[in-house]
């Protein structure tokens, strides 16, 4: 389907993967939502549309407090895309240290940092090994896991659908009391990412109990070097099975990448203390900008 020429757009639609799959590659870019399959699953979340300038294909979304952004253009000329995007009023979600440094600098922008959206990135090497006295505590929590447990790991396949969805749904069972709209979306976009996997190139793990799936992780390439995990969910009380998980992950997938971003923590502290825990060897930085009001 045509892309409209901004300010008109069009929903994000699945038969655009061939075209944003070519477009991300060629920017190879380090921010989580600058894949197909991120931004596909979370089209209905963020509301994302497609529109274009020239020869740029220009995202449209909103955040989860509902304020309209667009994130770095793709393709084309990009410094006479953002001119006509800044111009129309709306901020650019999604600027990383490279995309500032090469569009950004020298111009009166108004920059601001996103600290809850920043992803972690860590060496997958150490996330697959648990080197040394740091990772002490993971290890010591796996093995409690181990030693008590029947269990096995394989990679996910159509086999382990419904046992995935059978974790997804006791998941949401334990949380309905008070699950926010950002999970709430979150889970939805879990659903979908384990009925499409193989229709949106995700690869992933489950860890089975008993031989029930207790656990999975899905993810993807995100660039030549790096890895994202977009999906990791496990039964909550069992000890130990969220760090195997994250292990069996790191260890069994994308062996050829030096690095493996496990996204941002939209500011839940649990959620930043554990994703600290891991050791990260960067917080990749995302900023607001916009014109100087």
């Amino acid at each position: 389907m045509e892309i409209p020429p901004y300010p008109e757009s069009r929903p994000l639609i699945i038969t655009d993967k061939p075209l944003l799959d070519r477009l991300c590659a060629d920017i190879q870019p380090r921010i989580s939502e600058l894949t197909f399959a991120g931004l596909y699953l979370f089209r209905y979340a963020h509301e994302y549309k497609l529109a274009s300038i020239a020869d740029s294909i220009i995202l449209l979304g909103k955040g989860y407090d509902g304020a309209e952004y667009f994130l770095p253009p793709l393709g084309g000329d990009v410094a006479a895309a953002l001119k006509v995007m800044f111009a129309s009023g709306l901020p650019l979600y999604g600027a990383d240290d490279q995309f500032a440094a090469e569009y950004l600098a020298g111009n009166s922008f108004q920059i601001t940092e996103l600290r809850d959206s920043c992803d972690y990135l860590y060496l997958r090497e150490e996330l697959a090994t648990l080197p040394g006295g740091r990772f002490h505590k993971k290890k010591n929590r796996i093995n409690y896991f181990t030693s008590r447990h029947d269990y096995s790991v394989a990679l996910f396949s159509g086999e382990y659908l419904d046992g995935c969805l059978n974790v997804l749904d006791k998941l949401v069972r334990s949380t309905i009391d008070d699950i926010g709209s950002s999970l709430r979306m979150e889970l939805a976009a879990t659903y979908e990412a384990l009925r499409c996997a193989e229709q949106l190139g995700l690869e992933g793990v489950v860890v089975l109990v008993n031989d029930s799936v207790a656990a999975f992780a899905l993810g993807e390439r995100l660039n030549r070097d790096t890895a994202v995990c977009h999906f990791e969910k496990s039964d909550p009380f069992t000890e130990g099975l969220s760090q195997l998980v994250n292990r069996e992950f790191a260890r069994l997938l994308f062996q050829e990448c030096r690095f493996l971003n496990r996204e941002q923590d939209l500011g839940e502290m649990g959620l930043r203390s554990a994703k600290l825990s891991y050791h990260p060897v960067e917080l990749v930085k995302k900023y607001l900008v916009g014109l100087p009001s």
